[in-house]
């Protein structure tokens, strides 16, 4: 026998032992057995035997005390059919049972009584719930998400795709496997401008050996400059993943001029076919923005168009400076706005209406958030003889709330620019002497920007979108259903879409669905920019760039989804519907 020394405790003599002992008690619902020790040390030392602390339920795992409210007073429940809790429960806030005793010590029973009794009682109660804020997203969801009414076509959406799935009842075999004749095939009829027309519907797809010629063809795409080892698209926000890859030009001056130099020669002919009317469209992709030139024609305009977003205070400052007239389309609807605003304002001050002076001053501020000249910002008070009664601010408070509105632009959609006519060119030349288009510093340091077209032009490398199609078996009910899906990723431009669509609706007898994939910063391309109502002269000039007719048809038509784009496209019996 040895002594007990008061606060002593011989449970801690062997200290691993007591540490496999809680080891094994968290891993398993069962008690575990005691081992052999003295009964003294069991005796004096509370951690040497477990069976002095239960739990409240024995069995049951103690409460995480991080978890929510709901996962917590199902774990008070004991095991069993009364287990079975529902989310919508009432449970009385900071109430004890009516029984007298704690739930938490007391039996599960005991529990979920006082829970009823308190509920029929009218304490003052709430709902515990897993989901509030699921449901809440999805009605924001909802919201924003506008369906299209049925329709034989859908808008043009410039926007660049970067992944589409596209979902039918029909098997996509056909475009798997295509053999090297259709392969080259598909390569020489997209070189040559040559369109295809396919039949209204096609018994067996996989037998037609025109149908998988002009899949090939739809996938082609032309890129410059052209690294194997980078990912040259999408540009903006791509650090994170060109981090790591190795460019000998980041630090060699040199190499960066040839670079730009070869760059300048393909940017200048793509120009130069646009301005031809050999070249639909191309896109100028830099690590800070996005350029869309698009042709004659197009989009509802009869003159050669360029769209910049996101732009920058600095950077349209740099544009006026070097001469380009440009403007703002959002602005432009502000201006809108602003004109409604000012006859409002004089039917409530010539009217004899009751507008107050803070109501003036508020329309004030309003007019000067519109971002309009100084001269003709205050010009309709004029017109209308109530400039004496309206107090203009100064010159330099104007100029402060211009700068303001300015910077609060920047990096945003509203902040897109548009230039017309031959402005163009001057943006042209403006863009290749652009100190600011080339990263100096980072993983894309020195690195030209990335010219993506739908037609080859010079220093341009022939690329192909990744298509492959996936058969998946679903339980619907008590069966299996199978389902096929046709994954595109890559540069998806506008005409591709198009194109697919095109011979998908063929190959898949007038049924399917495509998820969309959208680049972001690109989105604001479908902002209206039309200045004609049908479709121009000048968009059946643009027959030698190679699109196919009804492809070039839905181009030309003016944009119709503003700031949107195409989430979900489907056809159903030959209609389209659409989300955007």
């Amino acid at each position: 026998m040895y002594s007990v020394v008061p606060d002593y405790s011989p449970g801690f003599k062997k200290p691993p032992r007591t540490l496999r002992l809680k080891r094994k008690r968290l891993r398993g619902n069962q008690p575990v057995p005691s081992t052999r020790q003295p009964p003294t040390a069991a005796a004096s030392s509370p951690l040497g035997n477990p069976a002095l602390f239960p739990r409240p339920f024995p069995g049951i795992r103690r409460r995480n005390p991080f978890s929510s409210l709901e996962n917590t007073l199902r774990s008070l429940l004991p095991p069993g059919p009364s287990q079975c809790f529902s989310p919508t429960q009432r449970v009385a806030e900071n109430e004890p049972s009516s029984t007298g005793n704690d739930p938490r010590t007391g039996s599960g029973e005991e529990f979920l009584n006082g829970l009823q009794e308190d509920k029929a009682i009218g304490k003052e109660e709430f709902y515990v719930t897993s989901a509030p804020a699921s449901i809440d997203d999805s009605h924001q969801t909802a919201s924003h998400t506008e369906v299209s009414s049925p329709s034989y076509e859908f808008p043009a959406d410039w926007s660049i795709k970067t992944r589409l799935l596209f979902k039918s009842p029909h098997s996509f075999a056909w475009a798997d496997h295509l053999k090297a004749q259709e392969e080259s095939q598909g390569f020489v009829q997209h070189c040559r401008a040559t369109s295809i027309n396919l039949p209204q519907s096609i018994q067996e797809p996989k037998l037609s050996t025109e149908l998988r010629c002009a899949f090939q063809q739809s996938l082609v795409y032309w890129l410059h400059p052209f690294l194997p080892w980078l990912q040259l698209f999408p540009r903006i926000g791509a650090d994170r993943k060109v981090t790591g890859k190795y460019s000998p030009w980041s630090h060699d001056e040199a190499l960066q001029q040839v670079l730009m130099s070869e760059w300048s020669f393909s940017f200048t002919s793509l120009y130069n076919l646009l301005r031809a009317k050999l070249c639909p469209y191309f896109y100028v992709c830099t690590y800070q923005f996005t350029v869309l030139f698009r042709a004659a024609g197009l989009a509802g305009n009869d003159k050669i168009t360029a769209l910049i977003s996101p732009t920058t205070r600095g950077l349209r400052e740099a544009m006026k400076n070097d001469g380009i007239e440009f403007i703002l389309p959002f602005q432009k609807i502000k201006k809108r706005k602003y004109n409604s605003l000012a006859s409002n304002l004089e039917t409530g001050v010539t009217g004899g209406s009751e507008t107050t002076g803070k109501d003036v001053e508020t329309d004030e501020e309003q007019v000067l958030s519109s971002g309009d000249d100084d001269e003709e910002g205050f010009s309709w008070l004029e017109e209308m003889g109530v400039q004496g009664k309206i107090k203009k601010p100064d010159v330099i408070n104007i100029k402060l709330c211009k700068e303001k509105n300015e910077v609060q632009l920047d990096h945003k959609p509203e902040s897109v620019v548009l230039v017309q006519g031959a402005n163009t060119f001057t943006l042209l030349n403006f863009l290749m002497n652009c100190k600011s288009l080339v990263a100096s510093a980072g993983p894309q340091a020195g690195t030209p920007p990335t010219l993506l077209s739908p037609v080859a032009f010079r220093g341009a490398t022939m690329q192909t979108l990744k298509a492959r199609s996936i058969n998946v078996k679903t339980q619907v009910h008590s069966q299996y259903k199978d389902i096929f899906s046709l994954e595109i990723v890559g540069p998806i431009m506008p005409h591709s879409l198009h194109s697919l669509s095109m011979l998908l609706k063929i190959a898949q007898r007038g049924n399917f669905s495509a998820v969309c994939y959208t680049h972001e910063p690109t989105a604001v391309f479908n902002t209206d920019t039309s200045n004609e109502n049908s479709i121009t002269k000048e968009s059946k000039d643009l027959s030698r760039t190679g699109l196919h007719p009804n492809t070039l048809n839905q181009l030309a038509l003016s944009s119709a989804l503003g700031k949107s784009y195409i989430r979900l496209l489907e056809m159903n019996d030959y209609i389209y519907t659409w989300k955007s």
